[in-house]
C-alpha cells in the first residue's frame, strides 16, 4: 500500500513581491518518506516551506489544487499538531530573554512567550523536559535564548517543533551559520529523528548535510522541480553539476557525500 501523501500540490504557482517564486509545481510528499529538497540560493526552497506551513498561498486557478494531510481546507491549530516547522524567521522572533525551557513549552501554544492562561500540564512539562534531554539540551534549559550558541538555538527550535509529537518535521536550512561541531550535532539529531520514525523534510543547499537516512531527493531550481529520485540516483556528478551549474565531483564516506570542484 502506498503511504498517504501529507502534502499534495498540482500545478501550483506562488508569487512574492510581484515575482513568481514557485511555478508549475506538482509534488506529493508522503508519510514515512524522509526527503531532502536541494537547490542553489534563490531556487525557491524557502518559498516551498512557506507554502507547506500556509504562510504563503498559491494562486487560485482551475488546474491547481493543494492538500495538506488529505484536506484542501486547513485548521492551522490542527496543522500545528501534525506538522513541525523550523525556519530562520522563527529563530529571529524568539525573545532573547526567554528561557530555553520556555521556548520549547511555547511550541504547545504557538506563542513566543507563555501567557497567563498558558500553563503547561504536568504531562506537557514532562514531554518538554524529555525533548531537552533527548537533544542534549538539559544543561542549558534555564539559560536565556539570546545567550545560546547558534547550534543550541537550532536544536532548541527542533525540540519546540517536536513538542506536539508531529508526524512531519520540516527544517529550512538547518545547518545555516553552524560551525563544524554544531553541524555534526545537528546531523546526529536528524539521524535519530529519521530512525525513530519521524518524517523529516530537510531543505538545504549543502550536499554534505544530507543524512544517509534520507530516502528521496528533490532538485529545485528557479521555482521548479527539476529532479526527483533516490539519493543514489540524484547525488551524482552529472545531476549535481547541472543543478548548481558548475562542474562537480562527488566523494562519499560513511553514507555522507561531499562535492569537490571537477
Amino acid at each position: 500500500m502506498t503511504p498517504e501523501a501529507w502534502f499534495d500540490i498540482e500545478d501550483g504557482e506562488a508569487w512574492l513581491g510581484g515575482q513568481p517564486v514557485l511555478q508549475t509545481l506538482s509534488l506529493q510528499l508522503r508519510l514515512g518518506e524522509s526527503t531532502t529538497v536541494l537547490g542553489p540560493n534563490g531556487a525557491g526552497k524557502s518559498s516551498l516551506v512557506k507554502l507547506i506551513d500556509r504562510s504563503l498561498h498559491p494562486i487560485v486557478k482551475p488546474t491547481a489544487h493543494l492538500k495538506l494531510f488529505g484536506s484542501s481546507t486547513v485548521n492551522l491549530w490542527q496543522l500545528r499538531r501534525r506538522l513541525g516547522v523550523v525556519t530562520s524567521e522563527l529563530e529571529q522572533r524568539i525573545p532573547p530573554r526567554c528561557p530555553a525551557r520556555e521556548v520549547v513549552q511555547c511550541g504547545l501554544f504557538g506563542s513566543m512567550r507563555l501567557g497567563r492562561d498558558q500553563e503547561p500540564s504536568s504531562a506537557q512539562q514532562e514531554r518538554s523536559n524529555r525533548l531537552l534531554q533527548q537533544l542534549d539540551l538539559q544543561s542549558i534549559a534555564e539559560q536565556r535564548f539570546g545567550m545560546l550558541s547558534d547550534g543550541q538555538k537550532r536544536r532548541l527550535l527542533i525540540a519546540r517543533a517536536l513538542v506536539h509529537d508531529p508526524e512531519v518535521l520540516v527544517l529550512d536550512e538547518p545547518s545555516r551559520a553552524l560551525d563544524l561541531k554544531a553541524c555534526h550535532q545537528l546531523l546526529h539529531t536528524l539521524r535519530q529523528l529519521c530512525r525513530n520514525g519521524t518524517t523529516v523534510v530537510q531543505v538545504t543547499h549543502r550536499i554534505d548535510t544530507i543524512v544517509p537516512e534520507m530516502q528521496r531527493v528533490l532538485f529545485l531550481s528557479s521555482g521548479r522541480i527539476v529532479g526527483d529520485g533516490t539519493p543514489d540516483a540524484m547525488l551524482q556528478d552529472a545531476p549535481l553539476s547541472r543543478l548548481f551549474e558548475t562542474p562537480l565531483r562527488v566523494v562519499q564516506a560513511n553514507g555522507f557525500r561531499q562535492v569537490l570542484p571537477a
